[in-house]
């Protein structure tokens, strides 16, 4: 739905349809509730804009974390804040994420405020809709937008406590500055029961799954049922579930299943790539909307190409990213039968790793990308560049052949297919073990990679199992905001962001050929006192001295 679309790009509401010359000189924040809930607008179109407003609080993905360096404003991407990645710039404000410098104090990913934001949005929706005096030929279309926006709710209530654990929960009521706000923190399991509460409520209230080609980018059943599926997992894992509840994991599988069982219009692309580069497909369930654009290739490509296709480079994949990508038989490269060349390490890989990652050698607009020392895409000195030998591919299309960028579309995806899978292959595994369905669930991601043979081993334990969905986790999501998640809900987080991070020392050698050499490319540190959860923000501590900080902080 263009108009839709386009809403969401820019944060404002769009205004096409307004008759009331001074709504259009009105700035968006002085709206009031008469104007946009309008008694004589039976179309409901300022309302719809309003509900249109709240959408663009969504997670919006990508290079979305910023640091200001004197006038230039620079943007990392979440999994830079993993062991999957560094930001190429040195001293972004990502890296606090690794550094031990983030505090109450100083926030990188502050959720707090934007997303109570969106809640009190969605309460003044919900308070005021009935106002609006519908035709009856859009009734059903308003039961949508009320549906909408309890998700939406939801949503940001879920993004609030995967970082802070219980917040306060707010009801319905639209809280004025008369009101007293001094409210205590709820429970996780307050938090999250209220959440499940809210989808359970309207999953079949809302649009059926897939939606129509005139609302793509709006919430459906699949939505909402995606959103079951992520929060059950998450209070099955570890950190939630420190006793192994194993009903906690038959409830996360039953809701995988739940959604794979929903419409055969709903499934895996044939192609890996695609799925990140049109706006409607059968894999993406629910996608941030955004006008056609180019900016995950400026900000991500390699740095050494000049004029309409000069890039910024600010993300370096992390050789423990590299090795986790099997070779395309399928086996691992530590697997001496794999037929990993060292001297040759990029060929014959899984065909996702060169859809995720620039390496020395890549075809990129009509030369070979050159990560070597000194090459053009690594040339030294004080310029901004890979840090580890590497670039992020991933979300960009081909122009491998090209001369110049084209805009693409790039909607940052909240929910696709392939993580309703691997959903219900660690659930249904940790609950019943590695059965044909986990296996096939599992299967399935790796035959449409194009692994040849994409089938499993037979036999595998639990544990052994456990590890192939994780490792097919990290490769199928690479720079998804999954892997900073996951980490954290398997409680590893302690484990693989406490050392070092590598990177390849490339040498191209004078008569031909190169040599490449690991080296350490970034000190990490993981403080498992505290760091599982993010510091509630000073500010509002202080403005509500009933809210509790989080242990550590």
């Amino acid at each position: 739905m263009k108009h839709f679309i386009y809403i969401l790009i820019g944060g404002l509401l769009c205004l096409t349809a307004c008759k009331k010359s001074n709504i259009e000189q009105t700035p968006l924040e002085k709206w009031t509730d008469d104007v946009i809930f309008d008694p004589t607008d039976s179309l409901g179109n300022y309302a719809k804009n309003f509900l249109n407003d709240i959408y663009t609080l969504l997670p919006t993905g990508y290079n979305r974390i910023g640091t200001t360096f004197g006038t230039v404003t620079s943007s990392d991407i979440l999994d830079a804040a993993t062991d999957d990645a560094i930001s190429s710039k040195a001293s972004s404000n990502i890296e606090s994420f690794t550094n031990g410098r983030i505090s109450a104090f100083s926030l990188v990913d502050d959720a707090w405020d934007k997303n109570y934001k969106g809640i009190r949005k969605v309460n003044m929706f919900l308070a005021n809709i009935g106002k609006v005096p519908f035709l009856n030929s859009m009734i059903v279309e308003k039961n949508y937008w009320i549906a909408e926006s309890r998700f939406l709710r939801a949503m940001f209530y879920f993004e609030m406590v995967k970082r802070y654990g219980g917040v306060p929960l707010l009801g319905d009521k639209v809280l004025g500055l008369e009101d007293d706000l001094s409210f205590k923190r709820n429970t996780t399991e307050e938090c999250t029961q209220y959440i499940l509460s809210e989808i359970e409520a309207i999953k079949d209230q809302l649009r059926p799954s897939p939606v129509q080609d005139a609302d793509l980018g709006r919430i459906s059943k699949a939505a909402a049922l995606a959103l079951k599926s992520r929060l059950l997992l998450y209070l099955a894992s570890p950190k939630y579930n420190p006793g192994n509840d194993q009903t906690k994991w038959l409830a996360a599988a039953t809701a995988a299943k739940d959604l794979m069982n929903l419409s055969s219009a709903i499934g895996l692309e044939s192609s890996f790539i695609n799925v990140f580069l049109t706006r409607k497909n059968k894999e993406v369930i629910l996608g941030y909307q955004r006008a056609v654009n180019m900016n995950v290739e400026k900000d991500n490509a390699p740095i050494g190409y000049t004029d309409a296709v000069a890039s910024n480079g600010l993300t370096s994949p992390t050789q423990e990213l590299v090795d986790a990508y099997e070779m395309k038989n399928g086996k691992a490269i530590t697997d001496p039968t794999s037929g990993y060349n060292p001297a040759n390490p990029y060929t014959g890989r899984d065909p996702r790793f060169d859809k995720t990652i620039f390496y020395n050698g890549s075809d990129w607009v009509k030369r070979k990308v050159e990560t070597f020392e000194g090459g053009l895409d690594k040339p030294g000195g004080i310029v901004t560049q890979t840090r580890t030998g590497y670039y992020m591919r991933k979300f960009m299309a081909d122009f491998s052949t090209a001369t110049t960028y084209s805009n693409q579309t790039h909607n940052p995806v909240i929910f696709r297919y392939a993580e309703v899978l691997l959903n219900f292959a660690e659930a249904q595994n940790e609950y019943a073990g590695p059965t044909a369905e986990v296996k096939k669930a599992v299967e399935d991601i790796r035959q449409r990679a194009g692994l040849v043979p994409f089938a499993l081993a037979t036999g595998l334990s639990k544990d052994q199992m456990r590890e192939v969905i994780r490792h097919e986790r990290r490769v199928e999501m690479a720079f998804e905001e999954q892997r900073f998640w996951d980490i954290r809900r398997w409680k590893i987080a302690e484990q693989v962001m406490n050392g070092k991070l590598h990177g390849m020392k490339i040498q191209k050698i004078p008569a031909g050929g190169f040599t490449y050499a690991p080296f350490e490319a970034a000190t990490v540190t993981f403080d498992a006192a505290k760091m599982y959860s993010y510091p509630i923000p000073y500010s509002e501590i202080t403005k509500n001295t009933n809210l509790t900080q989080n242990q550590g902080w």
